[in-house]
């Protein structure tokens, strides 16, 4: 019983890993997303003045869907990773990173605390950036799947700062929507 577990083996426990990570990743990201009214559908974020640097409304899913998938593939090889040193502490600053990631959404949209997104985006940019470094220390290939997102929480960090540069006054713009949009 102690043998080394063939290649064929390390790949199919992998894509086990994967089949569910993937989607769970996705899906959290999708309830995230809709949770609130975002993009075209929230008034309030529709009467900010935006950035000269800012994407159309559509990149935002298809951005967040790709990156979604890549760290949550990042995610299935460090757990595909048992007996690996740091494995522990890397999949603690992963969920630390992805819950916050999961609040930037409705703090921005919802609660229109652009200052408190902020924070939440540097911190996110933090842990990101701890998260892939102990990725790096278990699989190098997952710390490079993480890199593209590192990248995006930056330049959405740039967004949300000049956002709210741009509108000072922005939680008095449109009174707060207290419904939940759930699906």
């Amino acid at each position: 019983m102690g043998q080394i577990a063939s290649k064929t083996q390390l790949r199919m426990s992998f894509l086990r890993w994967a089949m569910v990570v993937v989607p769970l990743l996705l899906l959290l990201g999708f309830l995230s997303g809709r949770s609130v009214p975002v993009g075209a559908q929230n008034h309030w974020y529709v009467a900010l003045e935006k950035p000269a640097i800012m994407p159309p409304d559509w990149v935002f899913p298809v951005a967040w869907s790709i990156l979604y998938v890549l760290i949550a593939l990042a995610l299935a090889i460090v757990l595909n990773a048992r007996g690996a040193r740091r494995r522990g502490i890397a999949l603690a600053l992963f969920v630390v990173q992805f819950a916050l990631n999961l609040a930037w959404t409705p703090i921005f949209f919802a609660q229109h605390r652009i200052d408190l997104a902020l924070a939440v985006v540097a911190a996110m940019l933090a842990a990101g950036t701890a998260t892939t470094l102990a990725f790096g220390r278990v699989r190098s290939t997952a710390a490079w799947l993480m890199v593209p997102y590192l990248v995006w929480v930056g330049f959405a960090g740039v967004l949300t700062w000049r956002i709210g540069q741009l509108n000072p006054g922005a939680a008095t713009l449109v009174p707060a929507q207290h419904t939940t949009q759930m699906l």
